[in-house]
C-alpha cells in the first residue's frame, strides 16, 4: 500500500470536455437541450473557466453550438461521429503503446496505476475506477514521449465507455482485465501485441457506447 503513488489526472478543461462529450454520446444530454455555464459548473463542481474552455472544444467538434452570453445548445450525435471518434482514438492509442515499447521507457507510472486498479478489484470500490482508467491511458500517452500525441489524445478523451445497462462493477472488471493484458505486453516489450490489444480495447469501447444509440442491441 505504501509503495503506491497518487495517480495523475487530466487538466480541468479536458475533464469537463470529457464529461460533456460522454453525456452527449450516451444521450444524457439530448439534441436541442440548452446548457449553461453555471449549471454545468455546479453539476461538475468546477469553476466556470474550464467549462467555458470545454465549450470551445466541443463547439469545434460540432457537438454543441455556442450562444453568446447564454451558454450552448446540444447539437446531438450520430453513429458516424462516434465511429470516427473511436477509430481515431484506436489509431493514436495503438501507436502510443507501440512507441512506449520501442523507446524502452520507464513503466513505473503505468504499473502504479495498474496496482491502483487492482485495489479497486480487491476492495470493490467501483466508483473509483473512472480515475484509474483515465490515469492508465494518460500515463501511456506520457510515456510515449510525444507531446503533440498526448495533447491530441487528451482532447479526445471521453471517460468510461459503459454500455447500455452495464453496471460499474461489470465495466470495471472487463476494463481492468484488458488493461492487464496491455501491461503484460508492455512489460514484455511486445509492441505489436500491445498495439493490437489497445486497438481492440478502444474499439470494444466504441461498440459499448453505440448501445446507447441502439438500446435493443
Amino acid at each position: 500500500m505504501d509503495s503506491l503513488r497518487p495517480i495523475k489526472l487530466l487538466p480541468a478543461r479536458e475533464r469537463v470536455a470529457s464529461a460533456l462529450r460522454k453525456a452527449i454520446m450516451t444521450q444524457e444530454l439530448k439534441k436541442g437541450e440548452e446548457i449553461s455555464l453555471e449549471s454545468i459548473a455546479e453539476r461538475l463542481q468546477v469553476s466556470s473557466t474550464p467549462v467555458r474552455e470545454a465549450y470551445q472544444m466541443l463547439a469545434r467538434e460540432g457537438l454543441i453550438k455556442l450562444r453568446p452570453n447564454k451558454g450552448a445548445i446540444v447539437l446531438g450525435i450520430s453513429e458516424k461521429w462516434i465511429r470516427e471518434h473511436f477509430e481515431l482514438r484506436a489509431i493514436l492509442e495503438r501507436e502510443a503503446v507501440m512507441m512506449v515499447c520501442r523507446k524502452n521507457v520507464d513503466l513505473s507510472s503505468i504499473l502504479n496505476v495498474d496496482a491502483r486498479s487492482q485495489e479497486v478489484l480487491k476492495y470493490q470500490t467501483w466508483q473509483d475506477y473512472a480515475d484509474c482508467n483515465q490515469s492508465f491511458h494518460m500515463e501511456i500517452w506520457t510515456a510515449a514521449g510525444n507531446e503533440k500525441l498526448k495533447e491530441l489524445l487528451s482532447s479526445l478523451w471521453n471517460g468510461l465507455s459503459m454500455g447500455y445497462r452495464v453496471t460499474e462493477e461489470e465495466y470495471a472488471r472487463l476494463s481492468i482485465g484488458e488493461h492487464q493484458e496491455i501491461v503484460a505486453a508492455l512489460v514484455a516489450k511486445d509492441g505489436q501485441k500491445a498495439g493490437q490489444l489497445m486497438e481492440a480495447h478502444i474499439l470494444r469501447s466504441m461498440e459499448s457506447i453505440l448501445t446507447h444509440l441502439n438500446p435493443g442491441e
